[in-house]
């Protein structure tokens, strides 16, 4: 089931913004293209926030210790991560933002 999570004008461009969708830390964010994106907000490689991090070129990068995931498939593309964050599905309705993390695209 797809939750509302903000407005769409409410998200900046490559700026990631947490939220927590049923106890599920997502981080969400619209990258220059202005698709938005949702993928697990906890690094794999320790528990550090991803929405705290960086979006360039597609990749959301880790701020602590630089692993970059990409935003399409929840991939890392760089150590010291080596497995993948979840990717959710993403809907826009109406102009907002609706996150299905029972809905999982990508984690492998």
């Amino acid at each position: 089931m797809s939750t509302k999570i903000c407005a769409e004008a409410d998200i900046a461009v490559d700026s990631p913004m947490r939220v927590v969708v049923d106890g599920i830390a997502v981080a969400v964010v619209k990258d220059s293209a202005g698709t938005v994106h949702a993928i697990g907000d906890t690094c794999t490689h320790g528990d550090i926030s991803l929405s705290e991090g960086f979006v360039e070129d597609g990749t959301l990068e880790c701020w602590a210790h630089g692993s970059k995931f990409e935003l399409t498939t929840g991939k890392p593309l760089t150590l010291p991560a080596y497995e993948p964050v979840p990717v959710f599905r993403v809907e826009i309705i109406d102009g907002d933002v609706f996150v299905d993390t029972s809905d999982v695209l990508a984690s492998n």
